[in-house]
């Protein structure tokens, strides 16, 4: 059966208004929707009842009770909801708890990862003259990982975590170039300043952050979208840095896999100068 929440993410472009705010509100927070009765998530959207029933129907359920049935079974079947760690808990049982955390995560982001931003960000990516990806703290081991990826295949990547240098590259860039933004918030102000610049300068501008309207999707032509909640035992952002991994490493993959003759020498270079690495 087709997953009911992937379906409200790539109809929205064929909503109204009104039914696109109820699928925002539905992608968003779909663990808040479960205990909301239909005049409450109607007044929460502003729009009628009659709304949200046509909204229901459009995608595929009868009425508002099947959708909320609907959305229940998958979050409760895409895993266990993560108890909250415990100062008693062993390491072994924190891993556990963690592994449905990130196992949240990464369901989640599949069901506001739109796919026709992520094709075409790996084809402006694979046909870049320059690629610069940003990240500041724990968005720049992100930055790094992907960087790394990218200039195994031979293509003109760097990464910069230093937000005097993010303005200086942003600068330079010009069109033919793409600048990536990692930020989880969406607002950090470095991260969003440097892709406006970008922008300014004819570079593509992409971002990888979470679900929401926030001011990094404004500077961005190509946003790719995660969905985790972390959580206040979370300082490191894990689950939501292991989905923006994810991201990156479906697009070196769609890369490696469309490689041209020169691409494909370029892997096997990359290989042979790291042969003398190993024992």
């Amino acid at each position: 059966m087709e997953s009911i929440l992937h379906k409200i993410r790539f109809s929205v472009d064929e909503m109204g208004p009104a039914e696109k705010r109820i699928a925002d509100f539905l992608l968003s927070h779909s663990g808040e929707f479960l205990g909301m009765s239909i005049s409450e998530l109607s007044q929460r959207c502003g729009c009628g009842d009659a709304t949200v029933v046509r909204f229901s129907r459009r995608v595929g359920v009868s009425g508002y009770q099947e959708l909320k049935l609907r959305i229940a079974s998958e979050l409760n079947s895409s895993s266990a909801v993560s108890r909250e760690i415990e100062p008693t808990d062993s390491c072994f049982e924190i891993f556990r708890k963690r592994i449905v955390d990130i196992s949240n995560s990464l369901r989640n982001t599949e069901t506001v990862l739109d796919e026709e931003q992520l094709e075409l960000a790996a084809e402006t990516i694979m046909n870049a003259e320059r690629i610069v990806i940003f990240g500041l703290g724990n968005s720049a081991a992100i930055a790094h990982d992907a960087s790394h990826k990218f200039l195994r295949l031979g293509l003109a990547a760097q990464s910069c975590c230093d937000n005097h240098m993010q303005a200086i590259i942003a600068s330079h860039l010009k069109r033919g170039s793409v600048a990536i933004g990692i930020s989880h918030s969406g607002k950090s102000r470095d991260i969003v300043e440097a892709l406006r610049l970008c922008k300014l300068c004819g570079a593509t501008t992409v971002c990888i952050t979470n679900h929401g309207s926030t001011p990094i999707t404004e500077v961005s032509d190509i946003s790719l979208f995660t969905k985790s909640e972390e959580t206040d035992y979370s300082i490191l952002a894990m689950s939501s840095r292991i989905a923006q991994l994810a991201i990156f490493d479906s697009i070196y993959t769609y890369i490696v896999l469309r490689a041209d003759k020169a691409s494909r020498q370029a892997v096997h270079n990359t290989e042979f100068a790291l042969e003398n690495k190993k024992y």
